[in-house]
Formats: C-alpha cells, sequence, structure tokens
C-alpha cells in the first residue's frame, strides 16, 4: 500500500480535535459585570449634592457646585461642592482647635481609632471599590484587589506605628496642622498613604481630593463619623485647584503633603519657600524599565503590563520607558505585541475587563496629541486593534518603537496607556539611557543574574528601584523620588518620620499613656455573662480544639479556702500532643507579617468586646478588686495591641559588605516555644508571653498559672474566634 501521502496518525487530527480547535477559536470572554447598585443607592441618598466634611458635621457649599463625572459612559455621579476661602479658614482652624486634645491621647487611644478605621474600610470594601471605579474609570479587579486592601493596610500598619510611637520615637511629637493634596489616579489610596502617617503621629488633618475624584473620600468622612473621631482631626474639603492653593498658603496649616504634576509641585515649592512649612513632594515620572538578554522575557512582557498599562498608565512610577539589550530586542517587542494584542479594553465595572477608561476627556486629548506627535515626528507606533467602547473616555495600548532619546514622547511624562522602547547594548549604557531625563521616581531592572541586577540598580538615579519586578508597594516601604520627582517618602518608617519633629520642650515628652480620649471608637459591648446553670467542663487546648485529658483527671481551683472551678489536669503525653500540634502547625511562620498583625489585633478586638466578663472572672479567680481586675484587662488589650504593631515592624536588615556587595539579614521564628507562666496577673502574664512568640511566627505551648488558670480557659476560646491557625 502506498503511503507516501498518507498524514501519520500522530499528526493528524480527529474529528473531535479539530471539533474542540473551531470552539476555542471562537471563544472569548463573556461579561462579568459588578453591580454597581449599592454605590447608586449610596449616591442617590446624596442626590442634592454633597457638602463639606469641617469639624466633625457636614457643612454646606457657600457657592457654586460642579459634577463628578464617570469616564466610562460621560454621565454624571454627583455634584461636589467647591469650597470657598472661608471655609477652607474654618477647616483649618477646625484642626487647630482639635489638635491639643489628638495629640494628648496616647498612642494606643490613636491606635484603637486608626483600627477601627481599617475594620469599617474592610467592611464596606466592595462599595468602595464600585465606587472608586465609578468615578475613576479604573477596572473593578484593581480597585478591589489592589488599592482598597493595600488602602486597609495602610491603616493597620500605622495603628501599629502610634501604638509603639511613644517607645520608638520618643523626643518626637507631632508637626502640627497638615495640609493633604492628592490627585485623581488613586484617590482613596492616595488618601491612606498621606492619612494614616498623619494621624498615628497626632497631627490633624485638612484634605483635598481631586477635583475630579471626590467620591471615595466623601465616602469616607462618612466612616470617619462612623468610628467617632473626634471632631477637627479631620476635614475634607473639595474643590478645583484654587482651594489647593488656599490650603498651600494658609499660615495656619504647619506642613504640606502633595502627590501631582511636577509643574504644581514646582509651584508649591516656590510658594512656601521661606515660610517655615514642612513640605514633602511625590511628583512626576518617566520610569525606566530595563530588561537584559538573560531575562526571562516572558516574565518581564507580564511585568510591562503590570507596570505601563496598569490603571491605563495613569501610574507616576509606571514603567513608561522600555530598554532592552539590543540583542532580545526584537524577540521582547514580538511577544510584548501579542500580548498587548490580548489586553482587554473596555468596561470597567466587568470583571474580565484589562483596561478601563482614562479619567476625563482634558487627559485624553493629552495623550492623543502626544501620540500624534510622534506619529508626525516619524516614530514608528503600534496600537492594539481591540475595540474600544463607542462612548467613554477609552485609548488603546500603545506601543512607540524607533525614538531617539531626546524625542519628546521620551522625556514628557505621558500619564497613560503608552510605551516608549530604545535599545541598548552594554550595562553602562543601559544606566546612561535610564539617567536621561529630569525625574527620579522609580525603575525596574530584569535580569536573571543577580549580582548583574545589584551592580545596576544602585547606579540609577531612582528613588525606588525594582528587581524583577514592578509597582511593587506596601505600608512598610517608602517610596519617593528625587530631582522632579519631588522629595520625602511615602510608608515605612521613613514616611512616618515626615509627619514627626523633635520636642520643643522637655514637658512635651510623653512616654506614660495621656488622660482618657474625648471620645472612642465605637465597640459593641455585650453583656457581662451571668451565672451559670449548666455545669461546664473546662478542657485543654490543642491543635486549635478543646481536648480532654489523657490522664481524665481534673482540679479543683481553690481561693481563699473556696473552691472557684475546675481545670482538667495535663500529663506528659498531653504535653507530647500539643508540641506535636505545634510542630505541624508549620503554615503561621508562612503568613505574612500582616497577617499575624491582623489575628493579634482581632484577638485583642474581641478581648475588649469580653472586656467585662474577663474582669469578673478575675475578680473571682485572684481575689483582687474589680477596678484592679478590669485595669489587668486593659493592660492586656494594650499589650496586645503593642505585639500586633511589632509583627511587621521587626524586618530584618540589608547591609553593604565590601566585599558581597549587599547581605540581606532576614529574622525567623526560632519555632516551638514552651511558656510556663507565673502566678501574678493571670491575664497580663499570659498575654505578655503569648503575643510576642506568635507575633514573630513562633508556635506555643504554653503554661498558665497553676494557682490561677481559670482565665486561660476562657482565653482559649478568643482564639477560636479570631482566625489564630489550629496549633
Amino acid at each position: 500500500m502506498n503511503t507516501a501521502n498518507k498524514t501519520p496518525a500522530t499528526a493528524r487530527p480527529s474529528v473531535r480535535q479539530s471539533a474542540v480547535s473551531e470552539i476555542l477559536d471562537t471563544m472569548s470572554y463573556g461579561p462579568a459585570p459588578e453591580s454597581p447598585s449599592a454605590a447608586t443607592a449610596w449616591l442617590a441618598g446624596h442626590s442634592a449634592g454633597f457638602d463639606l466634611f469641617v469639624n466633625g458635621a457636614w457643612v454646606p457649599a457657600e457657592g457654586p457646585r460642579f459634577a463628578s463625572i464617570n469616564p466610562a459612559d460621560s454621565r454624571e455621579l454627583a455634584q461636589i461642592a467647591q469650597a470657598s476661602p472661608t471655609q477652607v479658614d474654618a477647616a483649618v482652624a477646625a484642626a487647630r482647635a482639635a489638635l491639643p486634645g489628638w495629640q494628648a491621647l496616647s498612642g494606643h487611644q490613636r491606635a484603637k481609632f486608626l483600627y477601627a478605621i481599617a475594620r469599617e474600610l474592610q467592611k464596606h470594601a466592595r462599595l468602595f471599590a464600585v465606587l472608586e471605579t465609578l468615578d475613576n474609570g479604573k477596572p473593578i479587579r484593581e480597585s478591589r484587589d489592589i488599592d482598597i486592601p493595600l488602602a486597609i493596610r495602610h491603616f493597620y500598619h500605622h495603628a501599629g506605628w502610634a501604638q509603639l510611637l511613644a517607645t520608638e520615637y520618643a523626643g518626637h511629637e507631632a508637626v502640627g496642622v497638615v495640609g493633604q493634596i492628592v490627585p485623581w489616579n488613586f484617590p482613596l489610596l492616595m488618601l491612606a498613604w498621606k492619612l494614616a502617617p498623619a494621624l498615628a503621629c497626632g497631627n490633624t488633618v485638612v484634605f483635598k481630593p481631586a477635583e475630579s475624584t471626590s467620591l471615595t473620600a466623601l465616602l469616607f468622612a462618612e466612616l470617619a463619623q462612623r468610628i467617632g473621631l473626634p471632631p477637627g482631626v479631620l476635614n475634607i474639603i473639595t474643590g478645583d485647584g484654587a482651594v489647593g492653593q488656599a490650603i498651600v498658603a494658609h499660615a495656619g496649616v504647619d506642613k504640606l503633603a502633595f502627590t501631582g504634576s511636577t509643574e504644581v509641585g514646582r509651584a508649591i515649592r516656590e510658594a512656601t519657600a521661606g515660610s517655615g512649612k514642612r513640605l514633602s513632594l511625590e511628583l512626576g515620572g518617566k520610569s525606566p524599565y530595563i530588561v537584559f538578554a538573560d531575562a526571562d522575557l516572558d516574565g518581564a512582557v507580564e511585568g510591562l503590563v503590570d507596570s505601563i498599562f496598569f490603571n491605563q498608565g495613569q501610574v507616576c512610577c509606571a514603567g513608561s520607558r522600555l530598554l532592552v539589550q539590543e540583542s532580545v530586542q526584537a524577540d521582547l517587542l514580538a511577544r510584548l505585541r501579542t500580548r498587548m494584542a490580548k489586553i482587554r479594553v473596555g468596561d470597567p465595572l466587568d470583571k474580565n475587563t484589562d483596561m478601563g477608561a482614562i479619567v476625563d476627556a482634558a487627559q485624553l486629548a493629552r495623550i492623543s496629541g502626544l501620540v500624534d506627535g510622534a506619529r508626525g515626528q516619524g516614530l514608528t507606533v503600534w496600537q492594539s486593534e481591540a475595540a474600544l467602547p463607542a462612548a467613554g473616555c477609552f485609548y488603546p495600548p500603545t506601543l512607540i518603537s524607533d525614538a531617539d532619546p531626546s524625542a519628546e514622547v521620551v522625556q514628557t511624562e505621558v500619564f497613560g496607556p503608552v510605551l516608549v522602547a530604545m535599545s541598548f547594548r552594554t550595562p553602562a549604557e543601559a544606566v546612561a539611557l535610564a539617567n536621561n531625563t529630569v525625574y527620579g521616581l522609580a525603575a525596574s531592572v530584569w535580569s536573571e543574574s543577580i549580582s548583574l541586577a545589584l551592580e545596576v540598580a544602585p547606579q540609577i538615579q531612582a528613588g525606588v528601584v525594582w528587581v524583577n519586578s514592578a509597582n511593587r508597594f506596601d505600608a512598610s516601604c517608602g517610596f519617593g523620588g528625587y530631582r522632579q520627582s519631588g522629595f520625602g517618602r511615602e510608608g515605612g518608617r521613613e514616611g512616618l518620620r515626615e509627619y514627626l519633629k523633635p520636642c520643643t520642650t522637655a514637658a512635651s515628652v510623653r512616654l506614660a499613656p495621656a488622660a482618657a480620649p474625648t471620645a472612642t471608637p465605637t465597640v459593641v459591648t455585650p453583656l457581662a455573662a451571668a451565672s451559670a446553670a449548666i455545669n461546664r467542663t473546662a478542657k485543654l487546648y490543642v491543635g486549635g480544639a478543646q481536648q480532654r485529658p489523657d490522664g481524665g483527671y481534673t482540679r479543683a481551683v481553690v481561693l481563699g479556702g473556696r473552691e472557684v472551678g475546675q481545670v482538667p489536669e495535663g500529663n506528659r503525653k498531653d504535653i507530647r500532643n500539643a508540641v506535636e500540634a505545634a510542630r505541624k502547625a508549620t503554615g503561621w511562620a508562612a503568613n505574612s507579617a500582616h497577617g499575624r498583625a491582623q489575628v493579634l489585633f482581632y484577638l485583642a478586638e474581641n478581648l475588649a468586646a469580653r472586656a467585662q466578663d474577663f474582669t469578673d472572672l478575675l475578680a473571682l479567680d485572684t481575689d483582687v478588686s474589680a477596678e484592679a481586675a478590669r485595669a489587668e484587662v486593659e493592660a492586656g488589650i494594650e499589650r496586645l495591641f503593642h505585639h500586633a504593631a511589632w509583627a511587621d515592624k521587626y524586618d530584618g536588615a540589608v547591609h553593604q559588605a565590601p566585599l558581597h556587595g549587599i547581605v540581606t539579614a532576614l529574622n525567623e521564628p526560632i519555632g516551638v516555644i514552651g511558656l510556663v507562666c507565673p502566678d501574678q496577673a493571670p491575664l497580663l502574664a499570659l498575654v505578655s508571653m503569648l503575643a510576642p512568640a506568635v507575633a514573630m511566627g513562633n508556635r506555643v505551648v504554653l503554661l498558665p498559672s497553676r494557682r490561677n488558670p481559670l482565665v486561660a480557659t476562657e482565653f482559649y476560646q478568643l482564639l477560636d474566634t479570631s482566625d489564630l491557625p489550629g496549633g
């Protein structure tokens, strides 16, 4: 039989395979819309227009309002108040009046407010995410999965700094009244970046959101009212650039924190020169994205998409200048164009959308003008052919190549989904091209050679350099630039210091807690436990569950000749079981420091909710007064806050060793720790020994006070409800 023209069986597709291929070729993502109903209902409740938030109350606008527009469909969302100069004066006066009382609170008391804010943001996270997407045009996946969680993270993290401030920054105090002005690209996240450290340090704030994206800041003001933030501590005033100018020029403002364009930042610096105001500026950027020949090219492409097309390219640190080694340039650009063609541009509320709408028509026109100018100069412009929605402010992913380093599109911040590509031959040329800019905000270096990456990174004149990644932000890490990208830092210890100054008098140095606050976060306190008719059986707590003792014995707890309760009597096998459970709980050490902090904060919250129960039990078990028992419970709550705060602050160090580049010193948990508590202050002793151990990722086998063990049997019920993993 002649088989010369037959296709081998292994290469010939079956009818079934052909059908599957045909289906796959025609498949596309179906719509997955996020419902805007909760956000539209909230907006409908403010159909008369939004007011200003001054001194803890809503103040009507004195002048005309202006419209907040949804950039995805050009429809009006709400009417926003335009603050007058006298209302700016009133906001600054309210902040000044609230300053002494807010500064007088202990760090723990301020920490409770910031913790309450974080919790409220979590409770309303989806509403904030949808509202941000409606107002800004960014995809719901980004607002839901990045912006809102990171904003929450900032308040948790800085609740910890408020708790630790008196010891870690002894001899320092708040700067005073702070004016904060933020842009439209990350409205709520920028609020959190600036507000959380300012409040943690004891400052009061006059905050101005961007004119076109004010809605989530106004929703945040309602949240601040709900948790009982003292009047005047936070004042939110809306309006155009004239409102920002009034804040900048106001003599009652001690510090200004601004994020926005380099042009406006330059004007602010000129306006404040000689005024004595402290100033931090986070301005524009034209960040280099350097890809060496040995890099993982697919990984570099994905990182590049996340860098320049994230938030429609409206990111100050976006990797807008691609510098790729000449030998892999053609390969990388081909892969990049293939990937860009798959980016879905469309309805921001669709969960399948990769790129949403540009913030407004003016910004869209600016982006189009710069790209048209590059095309007119003979540069190669490639744009995705993905269909754009007919209505709204949308722009396709754009790649410009064959550019000269002096071209306008190379030197100017486009602030849109536009990438400019150039090539280099040597690492020295890559560094020279990277530094050929007036900006200095961020950079990204891609190479499989860690020695090459660490050689190049320090030579790049940028405030932040990421290696094999991009746009990595966290509340624990400082971020900022220099040259025309501004100065000062946001986040971490560096950002915290922007809101502190040395104490002006010895009396200002306060290490002990201050008097009780004038207002406290709203807390639901359950009724104290009544005497139960049902006999309760206390057990051991092993592996996240209550366990009967192996020996089957219980021990009476006797105080003053009377039995006050019974507890199980553990033996050697019970200890072995506990150690085995602890050894298996390796996931706790692998949990992020932020995750461990949240568990300890939650544990403190649950202890506060049952404070009366523990007060009654301590008074019964230890024969102390009710006042002393309550004081021990309050001290236990504060101790949990203290170690929750340290969980994500004790984060190692980097040393510059002369022979080996850099040495990263990472802290790691000891492992399984055995703790034996003393009899004095049984609850506080238990918390004081347990909290630091678990905060650092250790697992614990704990023996409570032998004389007063009842409080431990109550405490492990809190562990069950505070997300602490078993073991």
